[in-house]
């Protein structure tokens, strides 16, 4: 299974919703590293490092969060950084 890294911005309803936790947990029982952030703008960034399949399920599940919603992703592959978790900045 090759392994790929994700920055990801999902923009919308995002912030005060829980949504970096869901992200957390979600992201560690699927065996993702890296880490999830609020930005100034509203928007929420996250870097993924797992499988391509992975990180879709993550991505969905993200998008299926009952508080608050997603309005749009933006998401462009990075060099891999070879974490050991994943962490809520």
């Amino acid at each position: 299974m090759e392994i790929i890294r994700k920055r990801i911005r999902f923009l919308g309803y995002v912030q005060g919703v829980g949504f970096r936790y869901k992200a957390c947990y979600a992201a560690r029982s699927l065996s993702i590293t890296g880490w999830v952030e609020n930005c100034d703008d509203g928007s929420v960034e996250l870097e993924a490092e797992g499988t391509r399949e992975a990180i879709g399920e993550l991505v969905e599940k993200l998008c299926a969060h009952t508080w608050g919603h997603v309005d749009e992703i933006r998401s462009e592959n990075i060099p891999l950084q070879h974490d050991y978790g994943f962490e809520i900045r």
